[in-house]
């Protein structure tokens, strides 16, 4: 089995003063060590290894985007997990997703716009056909789970920002009246996702869930493309950023649909590039006029195709609204791609995959390089999706990771990825850049605003390794464990 290690260094720095920035007489001064059966363990500084033949040169000058965090997805069967355990137990998981000096210091959460596939039952802020003046807008349902979500993690972080993307529109705004992209017994059915094996399951996930699989919908328009219903919808995104900002709830983004081309059996709306192009000029006039502040992002791209975003990204007309672009699934095929084509616009991984409800260690490993891609790529932001679950199966059957665990008899169990996600959200800072390293080992490095160089390093064996860091021509040698996952800090 591959394992995982992180790796910690710090460097004075000098970049953004623009001087090349040097490093001397690296010292090891820290050690947080993660396995299997033992997890964030501060462990005692081991005697220096003699440096090896073939050290891995990181090069401070070397930077490339810049970070601006970590964090993961509020949803309400995530909300309805922590009020299943005791109010201390509850606030003690939400002090290690959201505290900024303890905790994994998530600093940046989605939030569904309406309901999701990890919402308790279908719902939208307007279910009343016609209403094109949003008369009968109401979040009232979310006051009952995701308000309070958000408003215990705001207490905990009150810097903290959320982004929202709804999942499908209104269902009397589409086509089939349906909120799933996929009404049952008409078209090609997704199967049920009940009692399937791992295998079946992964099967799925690759055909339907935004793996490399089969791509279809991508020349189908769910949405009533009609200006009176494109001009309600506009309203719908602005109405719901004013109702939560009376509840003291800032929205700092809106990405405008959840995976544009997949007809999934909940929640979902499918759009052609032409037609999301045409949502990201109204959304984007409505909201210009509503709310200047808040960011429009292209998003949440789940397809590796490039024509399904550049029809967007080449329309000034577009593109004077957007921000940015977010990417999901195998969009990780195409994030290169809008990085070198458009560099103008910030990426943001929006929801890492979500397994099959396996949450192990080869879980964690798999999201460490997701995480590795994504950043080489140009990402900005890291988002995992479901931090807290019971059984983790959504309300339409798909069973899947989560960071924490609620388990049959109330026991409360961080996972692997909760571990991975902390060694990443705890060291390296917002506004830290990360740095390439040109290499194919499995490492990612960042240097972070205030005197520290991050180095995640995956040791993929099952013995323990000798390796050297060369930082500014000095070399720190360290023997590193089997199994681990480890942060090391070094002083320069």
């Amino acid at each position: 089995m591959k394992k995982g290690i992180i790796l910690i260094f710090s460097v004075f720095f000098l970049a953004s003063m623009g001087y090349k920035v040097s490093a001397q007489n690296a010292e090891l001064s820290g050690w947080m060590s993660t396995t299997d059966s033992k997890r964030w363990v501060d462990k005692d500084m081991p005697s220096q290894s003699a440096p090896t033949s073939s050290a891995l040169s990181i090069d401070l000058n070397n930077t490339k985007q810049t970070i601006e965090g970590f964090g993961a997805c509020f949803n309400e069967l995530g909300w309805d997990a922590l009020n299943l355990v005791s109010y201390t137990e509850k606030q003690d998981i939400l002090q290690s997703f959201f505290n900024q000096i303890s905790g994994a210091k998530f600093n940046v959460m989605r939030m569904p716009l309406g309901a999701n596939d990890y919402s308790v039952d279908w719902y939208s802020f307007n279910e009343t056909p016609g209403d094109y003046e949003m008369k009968n807008f109401s979040i009232a349902r979310d006051r009952l789970r995701l308000i309070p979500y958000i408003k215990e993690a705001l207490r905990i972080s009150p810097e903290l920002k959320v982004w929202a993307s709804p999942w499908g529109p209104p269902s009397w705004m589409k086509t089939n009246n349906y909120y799933a992209g996929r009404i049952p017994g008409e078209g090609p059915q997704r199967p049920s996702m009940e009692d399937l094996s791992q295998e079946e399951l992964a099967e799925l996930m690759a055909q339907f869930g935004g793996g490399e699989g089969p791509q279809p919908n991508t020349d189908t328009d769910l949405f009533i493309m009609d200006d009176k219903t494109l001009t309600a919808y506009g309203l719908y995104f602005s109405k719901f950023i004013e109702e939560y900002k009376k509840e003291g709830i800032d929205i700092f983004a809106v990405h405008v649909q959840n995976e544009p081309n997949s007809a999934q059996n909940f929640p979902s709306c499918t759009w052609t590039p032409q037609a999301l192009n045409t949502l990201v000029k109204y959304v984007g006039k409505q909201l210009e006029q509503d709310h200047p502040d808040v960011e429009v992002w292209l998003g949440t791209i789940e397809r590796s195709l490039e024509s399904s975003v550049d029809p967007i990204l080449s329309d000034p007309e577009a593109t004077k609204y957007l921000t940015g672009v977010g990417f999901q699934w195998a969009g990780k095929g195409v994030v290169g791609y809008i990085n070198e084509t458009y560099p103008q616009f910030k990426l943001m991984q929006t929801e890492s995959e979500c397994g099959t409800g396996s949450n192990d260690w080869a879980a964690m490993e798999y999201t460490f390089s997701l995480m590795k891609h994504y950043f080489a790529n140009g990402v900005s932001t890291y988002e995992y999706w479901n931090p807290i679950l019971t059984n983790g199966k959504s309300t339409w059957g798909w069973l899947q990771n989560s960071l924490v665990t609620i388990t049959d008899d109330l026991s409360v169990r961080y996972n692997p990825e909760f571990y991975l996600m902390k060694h990443f959200s705890y060291y390296v800072k917002p506004d830290a850049k990360y740095l390439d390293l040109n290499t194919d080992e499995n490492c990612v490095a960042f240097l972070n605003p205030d005197n520290e160089v991050v180095v995640i390093y995956l040791n993929q064996t099952d013995e323990a390794v000798s390796k050297s860091f060369e930082v500014g021509g000095s070399k720190v040698s360290v023997d590193i464990p089997a199994n681990s996952l480890n942060t090391f800090t070094i002083d320069i």
